[in-house]
């Protein structure tokens, strides 16, 4: 069985930095404490402790790079210019990926399952699929697709650089394109706020009480 069809190859995982923060004031988001250290490093920290760790981890960011460098893992800024949101993101992961699979998390939530790239992994073999997708159960109680926590197959950059290109931004529009599974973490023992995010400080305050 080659690399890319084991059900453990190779995985590098990608943090999601490089948003403008408008809805926290316009400060860096991966940059801001969560229970004392900062979310990029939370986040960072969390993928090591995954029950299949990632091969490589890199941040992907546009400003105060030096910053998140000091966090001992390479930084690459946008490839697109104007923060085009975090599918210009899933496309520098893609360049700069050098494992058969991309693992996809934004920096603003810091308490995603523990399990996340095993199950996103399992599935994507499972289904022979291209893209796995994460979804989770929201507030309302309604199960919802997490486009940001996505694990792609790095074949797949064509496909992205093409569709930038033409403008598109949409992680689900992109993603629509191709074989998709979406993965519910939804089983009696998932924790409820797993997949929440925290896009204003109020609601970073709020991350820290669960």
């Amino acid at each position: 069985m080659d690399e890319l069809h084991s059900p453990l190859a190779g995985v590098t995982a990608l943090i999601l930095a490089g948003g403008r923060g408008s809805r926290m004031g316009g400060a860096d988001k991966g940059l801001q404490n969560f229970r004392g250290l900062p979310l990029a490093l939370q986040t960072l920290m969390r993928l090591q402790l995954q029950t299949r760790p990632p091969r490589d981890i890199l941040i992907n960011a546009n400003r105060n790079l030096s910053a998140y460098e000091s966090l001992g893992v390479a930084v690459w800024p946008d490839t697109l210019d104007g923060f085009a949101g975090p599918l210009a993101g899933f496309l520098t992961g893609l360049e700069r990926c050098e494992t058969p699979l991309l693992l996809t998390v934004p920096c603003d939530t810091p308490l995603f399952p523990l399990d996340l790239l095993e199950r996103l992994q399992d599935a994507l073999h499972q289904q022979d699929a291209e893209v796995a997708m994460a979804a989770a159960r929201e507030d309302d109680g309604q199960v919802r697709t997490q486009p940001v926590f996505c694990l792609i197959r790095a074949e797949l950059l064509d496909s992205l650089v093409r569709f930038t290109q033409q403008g598109g931004r949409k992680i689900d529009r992109w993603t629509m394109g191709h074989r998709c599974v979406i993965v519910p973490f939804d089983r009696p023992h998932d924790a409820p706020g797993a997949f929440f995010n925290a896009n204003t400080l109020a609601e970073l305050h709020k991350l820290e009480s669960l």
